[in-house]
């Protein structure tokens, strides 16, 4: 029996690099289970070699690339709800626009939709590096099962992001990105899961997620900080969290915004992330 169609969705913006995105998109071509279709928003007016190399992937894959070109930056999550529109599968994974994904990891999603009808969304765990893929500094696991998945959510997001795949008809039903500029996959998320949306991560590392200092000096950002926890309000106004966990974020980010940066390392690395020294003894 053939596997379900897929479509794959991604965002460019004129800051990516363009041999990451290279590598990103040449990932999906290899997946094992090759995409139907290849849905890359345009996020404003792009470089000149962002352009030439987008353009040259759709001339050599005819059929697969469908290209939204959007004449103003409007952020990630609205860019995602514009290609959402064009995305012509109900199963769609996301991926962002300077991560590898391993080659088997959307067969192994796409099976998992085939073993369970009743799944709206299913991530991965992530390896991180900085320059070298094959330099895995560490790791960001989530919980497996729905049911520590929906536990989880009230504090933090459950699922990697740029690894998840999900039901397009699920995310429009639910209404989409929305209009946060940051956060708002966990927005999203949590909608979802307070809808009715029955998830699930596999318990591997099936995507490479490129990290480096910049990710640090984002979460201090004072945005980061406010755009985080606006959204758990938002969660908790929605009564999907009680008011300690509403606390429990307040103060969490708070100590990240304020913290040196040696010491929101520290915490990121002890309390957030598995290193992979501590991956490997596990």
């Amino acid at each position: 029996m053939s596997l379900p169609r897929y479509s794959v969705l991604m965002s460019v913006y004129y800051k990516e690099k363009p041999e990451y995105l290279k590598l990103s998109i040449d990932s999906m071509l290899s997946q094992s289970l090759i995409p139907d279709q290849i849905v890359i928003v345009k996020d404003g007016i792009l470089t000149k070699e962002l352009d030439s190399i987008i353009d040259e992937y759709a001339a050599t894959n005819e059929n697969v690339f469908t290209i939204v070109s959007l004449q103003e930056n409007i952020g990630l999550g609205k860019a995602l709800d514009e290609g959402l529109k064009y995305c012509r599968n109900d199963l769609v994974a996301r991926m962002d626009s300077d991560d590898i994904s391993l080659s088997n990891r959307c067969e192994l999603q796409v099976q998992s939709y085939v073993n369970d009808p009743e799944l709206s969304i299913i991530g991965t765990m992530i390896d991180e590096f900085y320059d070298n893929p094959n330099n895995i500094v560490s790791s960001r696991t989530v919980p497996v099962n729905h049911k520590d998945i929906v536990r989880f959510i009230k504090r933090r997001s459950p699922f990697n992001h740029p690894s998840v795949m999900f039901k397009k008809s699920d995310v429009i039903r639910c209404g989409g990105y929305g209009n946060l500029r940051r956060k708002q996959d966990l927005d999203l998320f949590s909608r979802m899961i307070n809808n009715g949306c029955k998830s699930a991560n596999i318990n591997e590392s099936l995507l490479l997620f490129r990290s480096n200092e910049d990710n640090f000096k984002r979460r201090k950002s004072w945005s980061y900080c406010k755009s985080y926890i606006d959204v758990e309000y938002a969660i908790w106004k929605r009564g999907h969290c009680s008011i300690i966990d509403l606390i429990f974020v307040v103060f969490g980010q708070m100590t990240m915004y304020f913290s040196p940066m040696w010491l929101l390392k520290w915490l990121s690395n002890t309390f957030l992330r598995k290193t992979y020294k501590d991956k490997a003894e596990v």
